[in-house]
């Protein structure tokens, strides 16, 4: 793809589209970038792209710059259906996401994970087991790394590992990856996108561009999968539970992987650390992922044993007076919600709000039933979150998050756990769900504990000993 000359336009200016902005201006291209944030919002970077000599609009977007590029390249924050960009469209202007604009460059298979929840783990561990298997590996995309910038360092890896979110999904034309996992897909991102078919669509074009030559990676036990698998025209692997004979399948603590040709492999997840049956299957999907990808059975193991939570993922922060606080801030829609509360054996005090993205909270009642002790609502999202759950149990609201911290320990009693699980974005107080998360950290850690506090067995149901999965 030759970029010499070439008039782009970035549009959004955060870790992404920086990044885009800085390769593109690299191979020779006008590069223009805007964002409708100011430079105060947007931090040190700006200079760096001021010094290289990209053009800069700051604080709002100039429709005359979108009609003049000959290329638009978009930031995952950034809506493509905006007006602006549907006009450009019109004239024959590409409009296309870093995602695509990077896989246009990379040579090296691809491994691309998407699904509403346990992405980013699912990523990390497929990253894991083909490192522990001996082979050079780069994660990155949705999870933090944007892939353009691994194209711009030099492209060392033999594999990469991508997380895709709906948004980078939206804007692909041409990324094929070799293996495309799909997790789950329940209802996320209703506020930006025009429906939950339209975000299932979103989901799905991940496989849009695969042959038969490649491999999709399937949950078995999703409704929403199975409704659209028949568009799907690569090879189908299918991860669930071991007597369906499914390609990887959960059998207790044991993950059986299948794959024609292969011999069978039985691999143990007793040593696994990360907690709940979403997370043995998130282990199933990587694992065969991971193998498809070219990892071998004994370097999947070693990574399944090695491997830690990430932070603000059903996190322990600390036991105080005989209850532990966990950060599970990550859990930004309904469905991650839930699968938070099922990891628990004990009362729950749940703390929940932000910004509603359009989920049914509502279908959190059953969860919430069985296991709520009491409800902290915070943020925007209050009105909606009371109207659908207020009337389950004592519920409180709470204008910080050291208010709703302090209200959760009034609320819980020994052997209970409190649980940040929001259930929403951050957006309405805090830059994302890691800034929200910290915060909750503090307040946790401000509490005083009771003189001789000894801590309980943990109230979470840890993986090894989960029966149900």
């Amino acid at each position: 793809m030759d970029l010499h000359r070439k008039r782009i336009l970035v549009v959004g200016l955060a870790r992404t589209g920086t990044a885009a902005a800085r390769f593109l201006h690299g191979r020779g291209a006008i590069v223009r970038a805007t964002d409708q944030a100011d430079e105060g919002r947007l931090g040190p970077a700006v200079a760096e792209l001021r010094a290289m000599g990209i053009a800069l609009e700051l604080g709002g977007h100039d429709d005359a710059s979108f009609a003049r590029a000959e290329m638009i390249v978009l930031s995952p924050g950034v809506p493509h259906t905006l007006p602006v960009l549907q006009a450009a469209r019109n004239r024959g202007i590409p409009v296309i996401g870093e995602t695509e604009l990077a896989a246009r460059f990379i040579r090296q298979p691809i491994v691309a994970v998407t699904g509403t929840n346990g992405k980013t783990t699912t990523t990390e561990l497929v990253g894991a087991m083909l490192a522990a298997s001996g082979r050079r590996v780069f994660v990155g995309g949705n999870i933090g790394r944007p892939l353009i910038g691994y194209v711009d360092a030099g492209m060392t890896a033999e594999i990469v590992v991508a997380e895709v979110s709906s948004f980078q999904l939206d804007t692909i034309e041409s990324f094929r990856p070799a293996v495309g996992v799909l997790l789950n897909i329940t209802p996320d991102h209703l506020d930006r996108h025009a429906g939950f078919a339209d975000y299932a669509a979103a989901k799905m074009r991940l496989f849009d561009n695969q042959d038969a030559g490649d491999i999709a990676v399937l949950n078995a036990g999703d409704p929403v999968i199975a409704a659209h698998v028949a568009t799907i025209r690569s090879r189908k692997l299918y991860f669930g539970t071991a007597d369906a004979g499914h390609a990887a399948g959960l059998d207790g603590s044991q993950l059986i992987l299948r794959l024609p040709g292969r011999e069978t492999s039985r691999l143990d997840l007793a040593r696994f650390r990360l907690r709940g049956v979403h997370n043995a299957e998130n282990a199933a999907a990587a694992a065969l992922a991971a193998l498809s990808a070219g990892a071998d059975p004994a370097g999947i193991q070693a990574a399944l044993d090695a491997f830690r939570p990430a932070a603000h993922r059903l996190e322990t922060i600390a036991t105080i007076n005989g209850v532990e606080y966990v950060n599970d801030s990550k859990a930004t829609n309904v469905d991650a919600v839930r699968r938070g509360l099922e990891c628990f054996r004990s009362p729950v005090v749940l703390i929940m709000g932000g910004v509603d993205k359009g989920g049914d909270f509502s279908l959190l009642r059953d969860a919430i039933r069985c296991r709520g002790r009491g409800l902290v609502l915070l943020g925007g999202s209050r009105d909606a979150l009371r109207a659908a759950l207020g009337g389950l149990l004592p519920t409180r609201e709470a204008a910080s998050m050291q208010d709703a911290v302090q209200a959760a320990q009034d609320m819980a009693v020994a052997g209970d756990a409190v649980l940040l699980a929001p259930g929403c974005a951050s957006f309405d107080r805090y830059a994302n769900y890691q800034e929200r998360g910290d915060d909750f950290r503090r307040a946790v850690e401000a509490l005083k504990p009771a003189p001789n506090d000894a801590p309980p067995a943990s109230a979470i149901a840890d993986a090894d000993k989960d029966k149900d999965r």
